[in-house]
Order: C-alpha cells, then structure tokens, then sequence
C-alpha cells in the first residue's frame, strides 16, 4: 500500500515505513494516504484500529470541509487545490485528517497541492506536533487558494474593460466560467471557515495556543475569500445581464436595419410586379421612354421613404 509516514521529534522528521509508524510513540507520528481503496480502508481498520465512524469519515466519497471533536482527538475535512484536472462541479479535492495527541492520519483522494508544502514544512523541521501539522495544512491551503481567487477577480475586471457589443460571445463564455468557479469555490470555503473556527475552540492539550491562533488566522482569511467570491458572483451575475442586453440591442439594431430596408423595397417590389405582369392594357407599356419612367420613379420612392425615416430618427434607433 502507497503512503508517506514521517517520524517526528523535537522537529526532525525521519520518513519510516508503515509497520515502524504504528510501532512508535513520540511527539508526531504523521501517516499520510494518498489514495482510497479496499486496501487503505482495511489498513484503517485493522492495523490503525480506528473507530468505524473515523474510517468512514476519512474514506467517504462525497465529503464538504468540517471539524468534528471526537474522543481525545479531532476529524478535519478540508478542500483544497489539486495537481489534477477535476471536475467542474467539484474543482477542490478533499484532505481527510484524524488528529490525536502524538498522531495524525491525513487521506486524499486526489493529490493536492497543500500536501506538497505540508511536506516541504515537515523536512525543514518546522513541523512538531498534530496542531503544526494541521496549521500547516490549513494555511497552505489558503495560501494556494488566494492567488486563483484573485484571479477570478482580475478575469472579471478584465472583461468589464473589454465590454463591447463585438466581443459578446467571448466575454459571456469567460464570465460564466468565472461564475462557475466562484460558486464552487464560495460552496466549500464558507463552511471550511466554520470548520477552522470550530477547531481552534476545541479544547485539548495537543493543539497548543499558538496552533489557535494560526488556525484562527487560516479561518479569516478563508472568510474573507469567502465575502470576495461572493462578490465575484454577484458581479458575474450583473456582467452576464449586461452583456445579455448588449447583445439583445444588438439583435434589435440589426432586425431595425433589415426592417427598413424591407420597406425601402416593398412598394418597388409592388411596382416592379405590377409592371411585370405579361398582361394587356399596363400603361405606357408600348411607349420607349417608359423604362426610365419607371426607373425614375423606383429612384423617387426609395429617396422619398429613406428622407421619411430620417425625419422619424429610425436610423439613430
């Protein structure tokens, strides 16, 4: 089976196998699984010896961030960037960690990007016990997450400096994948700041002050994400509306154009038919200079509808 165990003392990290993992007591044993199977799940449950409510808890398909205090220790689900492309409902991959005084379980099912820099912390020694292991985790994710809010914010900027009636196609195909993203996105960091808050209010000697206070930082900062993805929302809703009522204006102006000069031709059409009828009895239908008649007046009536349509404004909507 795939993992990553760490052996943690006074901030040295050793990486040991599986079997030394569970055979050791010391400030942080991390165990780290990377992917969810029939054979990680009978680890937990056999090996680890965890609870059946924790093992469902780190193994469930469909999960949202929250905090549970359970026992001695705490359940953490929170969602974060992933390496791979995911679905676009669901563009954040889900750490699942169990955390008790001397021992963190942490499972993905999708590699995330937080697990990297949780690594990175672990070998430089900045890692010593659960509640640095899940600040880590917490502010990494934030960290990551940050950017590629503001991003979305910056899309939306853009096409508001872009917004014109000739680039209505591609504007709505960048707001609505704007919109989409700061939905989903706004969907798991507002319940993923109650989870942070909730676990810097549980009570317990492993998560010391400072963990607190770095997991309530964590919890800010994802609640100011929060308020500015709903903002991105909102102004992708307005955006979509505007740009929906340049393009309706649009259709309007063009379908005006056309009406006009529809009726430019109507009564040409009806003279030109009348004279086209191969019929007895049309006058001036023998005389030579009748042709010019006809296109003189053919000239007139088109001169004389346009001036009608200028006096009304029609050509200025």
């Amino acid at each position: 089976m795939k993992a990553y165990c760490y052996r943690i003392v006074d901030g040295q990290a050793e990486a040991i196998d599986l079997d030394r993992a569970m055979a050791e007591q010391c400030q942080l044993i991390w165990v780290h699984l990377p992917q969810i199977d029939a054979e990680t799940i009978a680890w937990l449950h056999d090996v680890a010896q965890l609870d059946d409510y924790i093992v469902d808890a780190l193994t469930a398909t469909e999960t949202r961030p929250r905090c549970e205090a359970i026992g001695h220790g705490a359940f953490l689900n929170l969602r974060g960037r992933s390496h791979d492309p995911l679905d676009s409902s669901d563009l954040l991959a889900s750490v699942r960690i169990w955390a008790v005084k001397g021992r963190c379980y942490s499972v993905t099912r999708k590699p995330m990007i937080a697990v990297g820099v949780v690594k990175e912390e672990v070998a430089k020694g900045e890692i010593r016990d659960p509640g640095d292991l899940i600040t880590a985790f917490a502010a990494a994710i934030t960290n990551d997450l940050d950017p590629d809010v503001a991003d979305l914010g910056d899309q939306l900027d853009d096409c508001e400096e872009r917004l014109d009636p000739n680039h209505v196609f591609d504007l709505r195909r960048t707001v609505s994948k704007v919109r989409v993203a700061a939905i989903t996105y706004r969907r798991f960091l507002s319940p993923q700041r109650a989870a942070l808050e909730k676990l810097a209010s549980l009570s317990g000697d492993w998560l010391g002050d400072d963990d607190r206070l770095h997991i309530a930082a964590a919890a800010d900062r994802a609640a100011r994400m929060a308020e500015e993805l709903e903002s991105i929302r909102e102004r992708s809703a307005l955006m979509h509306e505007t740009l929906s009522d340049l393009r309706a204006e649009q259709i309007d102006s063009r379908s005006l154009v056309i009406s006009i000069v529809a009726m430019v031709f109507l009564p040409l059409t009806f003279l030109t038919g009348l004279y086209g009828m191969n019929v007895e009895g049309l006058p001036f239908a023998k005389e030579p200079w009748a042709f010019d008649m006809i296109a003189g007046m053919c000239i007139a009536i088109s001169v004389g509808v346009i001036g009608w349509f200028l006096r009304k404004h029609w050509f200025s909507g």
